[in-house]
């Protein structure tokens, strides 16, 4: 609960954004490649529809694992779907938003001091990352203190004498579940993995909501059909497989109903948010400022450290070291190129957006 309360935090403060960046321009923008602005409006329109149902699709694919059996988490495809999706995410990190972070912290609309004086991006990123890790640990530690600590469990159910005899049966409001004396059941093992995956889903998707919000934002913000048109068939993809991504880690995390439908709608209706306001700022809005390109470049670098952290260590790191994964060659060599599919797609569509 408190990682989705940071989540609407972060959420808003992202929205702020175009606030923030309507200050004076010291590099003015080319508006010989600007176009008719009605043509425009009716691309920038229709881009909202078709990046609001690639999202949603995208997003939605893996959370019909219970009605897929392929796709259900205990099948070894599912391995390969995360592997794709996880390079997906990474790719996003590495290729779209560390170079785009790059880019608007090292223009030469900036003052040389101090933003041409220091790396900034790769600070940011690093700190991000940091930042990160401390987050997932100080919260794993939490939740586990939570759900396994025994001053917090209730007095006990009704024992039953022969089966549980030298076990201590008792009912936890946490996890809804049963733990069995001091060591962990296998119950209290597949619940801290739940935990695990819920934290992992949450911290994710602030990542992800930074980036939708800000890529939405340049789209909504373009004032060329040259830029608009591939802007919305590169970001509809981008929607789709980072959605897949996402997905696949709220699938694992086993919410209620009620938080899957939060989360995933909460994704899916970011990017169309930010186009929505960046048509609306659009007159105003001066991407060559300096507020515009540091406030722009410090929130992307912070959101490729998160997205580069999450790919490698939670998402990558936990499956292609898994013993089930490593007893299988045939799965291990499945993975590995699906892992090498998924960041090569999303690599390509670099080129566009």
């Amino acid at each position: 609960m408190i990682l989705f309360n940071s989540n609407l935090f972060l959420l808003s403060y992202a929205f702020l954004l175009p606030t923030l960046v309507l200050g004076d321009c010291t590099c003015e923008r080319d508006e010989a490649k600007r176009s008719d602005s009605t043509q425009v409006l009716h691309y920038k329109l229709g881009s909202i529809a078709s990046v609001l149902v690639a999202g949603a699709l995208g997003v939605s694919l893996p959370l019909l694992s219970k009605r897929i059996p392929a796709l259900n988490p205990k099948n070894d495809i599912f391995f390969m779907v995360k592997a794709f999706a996880a390079g997906v995410i990474l790719a996003t990190g590495f290729v779209h938003i560390l170079p785009d972070a790059y880019e608007s912290l090292t223009s030469p609309c900036l003052k040389e001091n101090p933003w041409g004086k220091f790396p900034f991006t790769g600070f940011v990123a690093m700190i991000s990352s940091i930042g990160t890790l401390m987050l997932d640990s100080f919260a794993t530690a939490f939740y586990h203190r939570q759900h396994f600590n025994p001053s917090k469990q209730v007095p006990a159910d009704e024992e039953i004498p022969d089966e549980h005899a030298g076990h201590i049966h008792v009912h936890t409001h946490a996890t809804h579940g049963h733990a069995h004396g001091a060591p962990l059941s296998s119950h209290d093992s597949e619940t801290s993995e739940v935990i695990r995956q819920r934290i992992i889903s949450q911290v994710l998707e602030i990542g992800i909501v930074v980036h939708s919000v800000i890529i939405g934002l340049s789209l909504g913000t373009a004032g060329s059909i040259d830029t608009v048109k591939p802007l919305l068939v590169a970001l509809s993809f981008h929607q789709f497989f980072e959605g897949m991504g996402l997905g696949g880690c709220i699938s694992q995390a086993k919410f209620e109903s009620k938080s899957t439908a939060i989360m995933a709608t909460f994704f899916s209706l970011t990017t169309p948010i930010g186009i929505a306001i960046g048509m609306g700022v659009s007159s105003a809005y001066k991407e060559n400022s300096p507020t515009a390109l540091s406030v722009e470049g410090v929130f992307n670098s912070a959101s490729a450290g998160i997205l580069i952290y999450m790919a490698l260590v939670d998402l990558l790191a936990a499956d292609f070291m898994n013993p089930r994964l490593q007893k299988n060659l045939k799965l291990q060599l499945g993975a590995n190129i699906s892992l090498l599919l998924g960041s090569g797609c999303m690599s390509l569509l670099a080129k566009w957006a």
